[in-house]
C-alpha cells in the first residue's frame, strides 16, 4: 500500500527552520520531534536563510497602474448615462400623454 505524500505549510517549514537556526537541539533531535528527515530540515534551513533578505526588501510596485481598466469603466459610465437619458425622455413623453 502506498503512503500518501505529506504536504507542509509555509508556516510549519518556517517553524522548523527557525528551530534549526536556534541550535538548541541537534538535527537528529529536531527530526524526531517534527517527524522529518534531517536532510529535509537542512534544506528548509538553507532555503530560509537564502530567502531571508526578501523579508526586508521593499516590494516593487507597478507605477500608476490601476487595478481596474479605466477604459472599461468609462465605457460603462457612458452606457449608463445614455440609458438614463433615454429613460428620462421616455418618462417625459409618458407624463405628457397622461
Amino acid at each position: 500500500m502506498k503512503k500518501s505524500r505529506r504536504k507542509f505549510t509555509a508556516a510549519f517549514k518556517a517553524k522548523v527552520a527557525l528551530s534549526a537556526l536556534k541550535n538548541q537541539k541537534t538535527l537528529g533531535e529536531l527530526a524526531l520531534h517534527f517527524e522529518l528527515h534531517p536532510n529535509q530540515i537542512s534544506k528548509w534551513k538553507q532555503e530560509f536563510v537564502t530567502n531571508a533578505v526578501s523579508v526586508f526588501e521593499k516590494p516593487k510596485s507597478k507605477p500608476d497602474e490601476p487595478a481596474v481598466a479605466l477604459k472599461d469603466l468609462y465605457a460603462k459610465i457612458g452606457e449608463l448615462e445614455m440609458e438614463r437619458d433615454f429613460l428620462k425622455k421616455s418618462l417625459a413623453k409618458l407624463d405628457r400623454l397622461v
